[in-house]
């Protein structure tokens, strides 16, 4: 494919985001305001803003994106899920999965005219990176989520890999998910580096997949455990993605 087919493609696409978003903030205002007296953990407004991730996908002509493994089967017991991180397209593939998640998210983004306000209305968390106490709050507003049935999505590595290494699991959501007393929900992501290459606006030609692995349980685990926790879950992701990079190669 040439450069100008490409330029012109990722205009399109990001065209069709920017409607997305424009179309989807007044109906999730107005979703939120109906849902506020009863949907505690703002569920049925983050599942609706969610729905911009497969919009975006299936109207770009570059992606194929799908997602496999075994869902849930009550999507209101609450997970921390985890995920290594390959691409900004990554949100959008996990997007696909069906249940609600609220995702921690660099401060920043919620910043974003329209983006960002949209952020607040579905209950997402903002982080301020290497500040202490925004994490400390951060981390407390992850476990009211958990607390109303809600799971949270976590990037362990705390930004993109640069290369198909994964860089070193964080402990925050080990932490928390000791804490909470909650299951790790762990997440192979595959084929979304080439979907948006990191300093690129331009899209690229990808079939991507996110499987969801086995849970893993935290029950009678302490803080002592979260480097064995850790390992082992980093290994589970590893391994899944390694499986999954023979079948989400880039299109030709």
């Amino acid at each position: 494919m040439s450069r100008l087919w490409q330029t012109i493609l990722s205009i399109w696409a990001w065209l069709v985001f920017v409607v997305c978003v424009v179309l989807w903030f007044p109906v999730l205002a107005v979703v939120r305001l109906l849902t506020a007296p009863f949907d505690r953990g703002r569920y049925i407004t983050g599942r609706i803003f969610r729905k911009i991730g497969p919009a975006m996908a299936t109207l770009n002509p570059l992606w194929r994106f799908r997602y496999s493994g075994t869902m849930p089967k009550d999507p209101r017991r609450p997970y921390v899920v985890v995920s290594n991180h390959e691409s900004f397209a990554d949100i959008l593939l996990i997007s696909h999965l069906p249940w609600e998640m609220k995702w921690l998210s660099k401060a920043e983004l919620f910043r974003i005219p329209i983006m960002g306000w949209m952020m607040w209305l579905a209950g997402d968390v903002p982080v301020k990176r290497g500040v202490g106490p925004s994490a400390l709050e951060a981390m407390a507003r992850c476990r009211k989520a958990l607390d109303n049935r809600v799971s949270v999505m976590i990037f362990p590595e705390g930004t993109r890999s640069k290369t198909s290494e994964l860089l070193p699991f964080k402990d925050g959501a080990f932490r928390l998910a000791i804490e909470a007393g909650v299951p790790i929900l762990p997440l192979a992501v595959s084929g979304t580096g080439t979907a948006l290459r990191k300093h690129d606006w331009r899209f690229g030609r990808s079939v991507a997949e996110v499987r969801v692995l086995e849970p893993v349980e935290t029950a009678g685990l302490t803080l002592d455990d979260v480097p064995a926790l850790k390992a082992r879950v980093r290994d589970m992701i590893v391994r899944a993605r390694d499986a999954l990079s023979g079948t989400t190669k880039e299109l030709p």
